[in-house]
């Protein structure tokens, strides 16, 4: 196993194929939404989704031992991403704040 697993981290190839499922499942959820009409809504998604690969790419930047810049530069569109899917999210439930995170009107739905 280490033999297989050492290369993939050393070479940040590791982060390579796990941005390829991440993308999968992006596709694969925007066309369940797009055929189906539910799932959810893309531009958080989106966001989400751009938030965590950023993040990924500062990780594989740092285990291929890029510049300290590189890193940071990730870490920054990580950053904007976060908060504009926290932008969107939040516009879209309306800003409705409440005293407890179990009592949220989107939280109580029946799945």
């Amino acid at each position: 196993m280490d033999a297989f697993f050492a290369p993939l981290f050393a070479s940040g190839r590791i982060v390579d194929a796990i941005l390829v499922l991440v993308a999968l499942e992006a596709l694969v959820l925007l066309g369940l939404r797009a055929r189906l009409g539910r799932g959810p809504a893309p531009g958080a998604f989106l966001s989400n989704l751009a938030s965590g690969a950023a993040l990924m790419l500062a990780v594989r930047a740092a285990l291929t031992g890029a510049s300290w810049s590189a890193v940071a530069a990730w870490l920054s569109a990580a950053l904007a991403a976060h908060l504009t899917e926290m932008a969107l999210r939040f516009r879209r439930d309306g800003g409705t704040l409440s005293t407890s995170c179990d009592k949220l009107p989107w939280n109580n739905r029946g799945w």
